[in-house]
């Protein structure tokens, strides 16, 4: 795209005087990158057209498609940000600003010692960096950026849809550079960007930048999907043609205009559905998709009435997005439906209005008179709510932390919770009551003690669930535990809580952080039965000066027991850390063996043959007793093979996986369903009990205390420490550690 066509693209509503800003913001892109060339080999220019190109199709205003020209003239070029203010105002030259990448990393995001080559002085030399620490630092700066353009969209929300254009069309032309590099840039459109876009609510861009990700990221899959969308749309569209038409013609013949359409199948879509509900491809696509669009909202409740009445609607699959949209603003009624052919139609029905906020989300809700910006009031509340959500100004966090908080708290799915004065608190799936405590106000989260949840008294680690009453019972005073931070307790899920639950840890005395971080290491490896760890090495490898510097990050809350034994268990072998009492085994997955496209089907190894592991193998569906397992040469088989060939299906021997024989001991009050409690938490952990020893103290003057001893087979040094620590948060449970030798 040129400049011509640029300026004849631009939106209608836009002024002569709109038309020569965007002209002259040309202009100095032009004469700034005059001399650049992007990896393709074409002129820089052309990516700061294509970037204003995106903007102009989003309707964005002159100030906005100017700063997408210009937004990389201050990072590549001499021309300083006071020029551009002063030649085109300072909203744009705060757009520029807000999407400029650094390249000195902020003093708050180095670690001390990092400092040998982050000075102020050499930042910009990476001559003398390794890989590790030249990519550590790309990272960072990377992260860093991201937190300020997402400081920056606070005050104005375009900064972010100008950054997602940029990243748009690099993705666009990502196949230009190194394939690490791709992936590496892939990997972080689909984690951050793409959400991004989501959760703003522009799907066009979103659906594209998903796509784009995963031919990079799995291009043997994108090619396959692909090629099959490629080998049914003739099919496809004819058979849509048809359903159309029906459509078009019942909803007239009630007085209900529509304009229908196909869904369009996006091929990132396919692939999630097909991973995550285990189908296939041609599964998948059976199931067809048509998008109504009426006039008005009454008209939208007419339809579903009319559609409801004609085709007999599948259970579960009706959702009123237009009485409670989405948290990105979202409208639209979902409903599936049985079509003549016996097979379920989706149908999404919406207003034109909806289905421009549908596809440009927040975009959408800027409008233009008389030179004027009007915002509308769900705009502001929708604003208002991810302001608060990100809360950024008052948390205290590094670059990676926000990152992981934008991740967790504003892109993962959400639940919807109520106050006790009937208040609708929006916060992460998965969430639990302190969670909602810390939302509602942090010291009503530092005191809090306990919860009522629907009325019933309910464990701090509890997952709230949408329309969950809430209730939190406080202490007068107090603060919380560091146990809080512990991720396998599961008391807290939100980086939010969690980044204030730090914040007053570091509160408390370093002296006092030295001393608790010291005992909590040495108790856990107590319990662990690890003896010789080298302190100074393992604080080291954590990128702290020493081992005290650990301790006080590990009292205050800054670094957590489950890194460091995953450190542990990553750098060494299971035999390495793991004494066992008893030979190791080799125990099979969950499955023997895999029935391909059929999860979970009953088997059993047949008699006639007794295939063992490593034979080769094939299923026979039998009636009423799942699959039987056979050798491939079983004579069996063999006549099968002719007259039933539809009841054999492929199957593949489950992976063996290395389990070791650990003794644990666990002390307790007694209790009834003590050790049917323990074992079902391992039952859920996949671990395997060989051995159970029980002694029950009995003394009239105190309570009786419960002596148990387990083999459990577990495969490494951290999925013991998980185990430990879930026992020990058991009603009743006093200690739980691994057992010492002799």
């Amino acid at each position: 795209m040129g400049i011509e066509q640029l300026l004849a693209s631009l939106p209608k509503y836009y002024t002569d005087e709109d038309r020569e800003t965007v002209k002259r913001a040309y202009e100095l892109a032009a004469l700034a990158h005059a001399n650049q060339k992007r990896a393709s080999g074409e002129p820089y220019i052309n990516h700061c057209v294509a970037v204003a190109g995106i903007l102009s199709d989003l309707f964005m205003s002159a100030d906005a498609v100017s700063a997408g020209l210009l937004h990389d003239v201050v990072e590549d070029s001499h021309i300083s940000l006071q020029e551009i203010r002063e030649k085109f105002g300072s909203s744009t030259a705060s757009l520029v600003d807000g999407v400029t990448k650094l390249k000195a990393l902020p003093r708050v995001s180095r670690n001390d010692q990092d400092d040998d080559f982050f000075e102020e002085d050499d930042s910009d030399d990476e001559t003398n960096l390794t890989m590790e620490q030249l990519s550590k630092r790309k990272k960072m700066l990377s992260h860093e950026t991201l937190r300020k353009t997402m400081v920056a969209m606070n005050k104005d929300v375009r900064v972010i849809i100008i950054k997602l254009a940029d990243r748009l069309h690099n993705m666009r032309t990502l196949s230009y550079t190194r394939p690490e590099k791709q992936r590496r840039i892939a990997r972080e459109t689909i984690e951050i960007y793409a959400p991004i876009a989501n959760r703003i609510g522009i799907g066009e861009m979103k659906w594209e930048l998903e796509d784009l990700s995963l031919y990079y990221l799995e291009p043997e899959k994108y090619k396959e999907i692909a090629a099959g969308l490629n080998e049914r749309r003739a099919v496809r569209t004819q058979q849509m043609e048809k359903i159309k038409k029906r459509l078009e013609e019942t909803l007239l013949d009630s007085g209900i205009k529509a304009d229908v359409s196909g869904r369009p199948k996006h091929i990132y879509s396919i692939y999630k559905k097909m991973k995550s509900k285990e189908r296939s491809f041609d599964q998948i696509m059976d199931v067809r998709g048509v998008r109504l669009l009426v006039e008005d909202k009454a008209a939208c409740y007419a339809t579903l009435g009319i559609i409801h009445s004609q085709w007999r609607p599948i259970p579960n699959e009706f959702d009123d997005y237009i009485a409670a949209p989405k948290e990105n603003m979202y409208q639209s009624l979902h409903t599936a439906v049985m079509y003549e052919d016996n097979k379920p139609l989706e149908v999404q029905i919406r207003t034109h209005e909806m289905h421009q906020h549908a596809e440009r989300g927040i975009a959408a809700h800027w409008r233009y008179k008389e030179g004027t910006r009007q915002r509308d009031q769900q705009y502001e509340e929708f604003l208002s709510a991810l302001r608060n959500q990100l809360d950024i100004k008052n948390e205290d966090m590094n670059a990676d932390e926000f990152v992981e908080t934008m991740k967790n708290d504003v892109f993962d799915e959400h639940v919807y919770v109520f106050t006790p004065k009937g208040d609708i608190i929006d916060l992460p799936k998965g969430s639990t009551p302190i969670d909602f405590a810390y939302h509602v106000h942090t010291d009503v989260g530092h005191r809090c003690r306990g919860a009522k949840i629907n009325g019933k008294l309910e464990p701090l680690n509890y997952v709230l669930k949408t329309g969950d009453r809430v209730v939190i019972l406080t202490t007068k005073q107090g603060g919380p535990s560091r146990d809080w931070l512990n991720p396998s307790i599961g008391l807290v899920k939100t980086q939010r809580a969690r980044a204030k639950i730090r914040v007053w840890l570091k509160k408390q005395a370093r002296d006092h952080n030295l001393t608790q971080g010291r005992q909590m290491l040495e108790r856990e490896f107590h319990r662990l039965g690890l003896d010789e760890v080298n302190l100074e090495n393992l604080s080291h490898q954590l990128e702290y000066r020493n081992p005290d510097d650990m301790f006080v990050a590990l009292g205050c809350g800054d670094l957590s027991l489950s890194r460091i034994v995953t450190l542990i268990s990553d750098q060494k072998t299971p035999d390495d850390v793991i004494e066992t009492s008893a030979p190791k085994s080799e125990t099979s997955s969950s499955d023997a063996v895999a029935v391909r496209g059929l999860r979970g089907l009953l088997t059993q190894m047949a008699k006639c043959c007794n295939p063992t592991a490593g034979d080769p193998i094939v299923g026979y569906i039998t009636r009423g007793r799942g699959a039987t397992i056979h050798r491939e040469d079983c004579p069996n088989i063999l006549r099968a093979s002719t007259n039933e060939k539809e009841r054999l299906v492929r199957v593949s021997w489950g992976d063996a996986s290395k389990t070791y024989p650990v003794p644990i001991r666990i002390t307790a009050f007694d209790r009834q369903g003590l050790m049917g409690d323990i074992s079902n938490l391992l039952n859920n952990e996949g671990v395997n009990i060989t051995d159970v020893n029980v002694r029950v103290n009995h003394d009239s003057l105190k309570a009786d205390i419960a002596n148990i001893r387990l083999i459990v087979e577990v495969r490494d040094i951290s999925q013991l420490s998980r185990v430990l620590n879930r026992i020990e948060n058991l009603s009743n449970v006093l200690e739980a550690q691994r057992s010492r030798a002799g």
